[in-house]
């Protein structure tokens, strides 16, 4: 083992649980409940690092941009989960959220462990997308020190571009060679070095709020409603006129017409029905407030 791999805080020994192989099932779940409810409250320490990057993310993806999430093994996984859910959720386009693997995508399934230890890898899988100075790129290792980042985050600050450290020690390797970073200390795990655990959730919980913010920033929010779903399949459809009832008040077969009319785009329905408008109506008030449901309402008065 690399002798400065173990002085990190993910790769310590858990005092509380020397002896977990000797405990009983339910104290084994017990033990891991109870190290999972620290999760949150380390996340909570890092808000300020998390609400930079969403500025960071909205202006890029304003300016016509994109965010690129990078990592290896777990760390790369939990980046391309967040990635892929933004289209359905939000109608992003594929290639404005992307999740980048070490190994390619055949390592999301089958761990192509070797692959992390290239940093120009890192590059070239930016340089594959044509990385630009308007994109933010966000290196995830809960280690902290993967080279496949560092390679990574390197290169796209030497572009222009915005590149942000997600990792689970102080003071990472990755943190250095970045424009902000986000250190999130959830503690040793219960299994020493497994960060699939509380480094893993912890990095989920964070990189679910940078793409929800980002997205609510950027109107594909009215209320706590997703009124940008992309309506892809009969329950989405269902979903989107639920949408549309709740915002307007609407009855049912009048909300799904609406929809219908707009070619399932629920914020056009939506300020349809509100503003009494006709579909074109509705989609010049929508770009002429930048997409944002309730201003296009507010100011059509």
């Amino acid at each position: 083992m690399d002798r400065n791999l173990t002085i990190l805080t993910t790769e310590s020994r858990h005092e509380r649980t020397m002896n977990i192989d000797a405990e009983n099932t339910a104290d084994i779940l017990r033990i891991m409940n109870e190290e999972d409810q620290k999760v949150a409250v380390a996340v909570n320490a890092v808000l300020p690092d998390i609400e930079a990057t969403v500025e960071y993310v909205v202006q890029s993806l304003k300016a016509g941009g994109r965010l690129i999430y990078i990592g290896a093994g777990t760390s790369g996984r939990l980046g391309v989960l967040d990635a892929v859910e933004c289209p359905p959720t939000f109608s992003t386009h594929p290639s404005a959220v992307q999740g980048i693997m070490a190994g390619g995508a055949g390592a999301f399934t089958k761990a192509a462990e070797g692959a992390e230890d290239s940093e120009e890898g890192g590059v070239q899988d930016l340089q594959r997308i044509e990385l630009t100075s308007a994109d933010t790129v966000i290196g995830i290792a809960a280690s902290g020190r993967t080279p496949y980042v560092i390679g990574a985050l390197r290169y796209a600050k030497s572009i222009g571009a915005k590149a942000i450290a997600l990792s689970c020690n102080e003071n990472a390797a990755i943190s250095q060679v970045a424009d902000r970073a986000i250190e999130v200390i959830v503690g040793p795990e219960i299994l020493t070095g497994s960060t699939r655990l509380k480094s893993a959730t912890a990095h989920k919980m964070i990189l679910n709020m940078i793409s929800t913010a980002s997205m609510i920033k950027l109107g594909k929010a009215y209320g706590n409603l997703m009124v940008d779903v992309n309506v892809s399949n009969y329950k989405l459809k269902e979903r989107a006129v639920g949408i549309i009832e709740k915002v307007t008040a609407a009855p049912y077969e009048e909300a799904k017409k609406a929809l219908e009319e707009a070619n399932n785009e629920v914020k056009t329905a939506i300020v349809m029905i509100k503003t009494q408008t006709t579909v074109e109506e509705a989609r010049t008030l929508l770009e002429k407030n930048d997409g944002y449901v309730r201003k296009a309402i507010e100011r059509s008065k």
